[in-house]
């Protein structure tokens, strides 16, 4: 399985938040959402998490 990556660096923010979140793709939603919320003062919704799922990209892994 693919590993998924949720990079924050990839919208602006007011703070200029710099974390990545890596893992299996249910895991990188729940946890950015959990970021969205708790930093970012994001309302935790389905719409919010499927923007996340749609936004997440494939590890690239070094070879």
């Amino acid at each position: 399985m693919t590993r998924k990556v949720a990079d924050c660096r990839k919208y602006p923010s007011v703070s200029n938040c710099t974390l990545t979140i890596s893992g299996e793709e249910d895991e990188v939603v729940r946890a950015a959402a959990e970021h969205a919320v708790s930093v970012h003062e994001h309302t935790d919704s389905p719409e919010m998490r499927e923007q996340i799922r749609a936004s997440l990209e494939d590890e690239k892994v070094a070879v």
